[in-house]
């Protein structure tokens, strides 16, 4: 029922908790685990990408590219099949455009759990890709630390 398996991550705190998720569910499933990564585009494109550097030399594109390796690293060392992917453009649209054109079973996503007026002006990808998805969407919310 559910062989392939679409992690949507983006190296966040968030997407680490939803990466674990997924990697348990494909195990478990004995699933094939496909990870995605957006490098946003659009108004808060740069916003996000200046948070993701890790030192002025370094692209959030660099970011990204690592969050992906990072995980695809945790799925390989749990046994898993494992294909990974790096586009550019709006994350949720981009979410949506891979699981729909790939087959996907299952999309994991995780969420800062944003509300008030964060969320209107920033949006929530996992809320748009729960909201536009052909598939099941389990989203793994960011742990609040006080």
């Amino acid at each position: 029922m559910y062989q392939d398996l679409l992690l949507a991550t983006d190296g966040s705190e968030g997407a680490q908790l939803a990466t674990d998720h997924a990697i348990e569910l494909a195990y478990r499933l004995d699933a094939t685990l496909h990870i995605l990564s957006v490098a946003e585009e659009g108004p808060h494109g740069s916003e996000k990408r200046d948070r993701l550097r890790t030192d002025p030399e370094n692209e959030a594109d660099e970011a990204i590219t690592r969050a992906v390796t990072e995980a695809e690293q945790a799925a390989t060392d749990t046994g898993l099949e494992v294909t990974t992917t790096v586009r550019e453009g709006v994350p949720q649209d981009e979410i949506v455009e891979f699981a729909t054109m790939n087959g996907m079973d299952m999309i994991v996503v995780g969420t800062a759990g944003r509300s008030g007026l964060d969320k209107l002006i920033v949006g929530s990808v996992a809320e748009e890709v729960v909201q536009n998805a052909p598939v099941p969407v389990v989203t793994v919310r960011e742990h609040e630390t006080e």
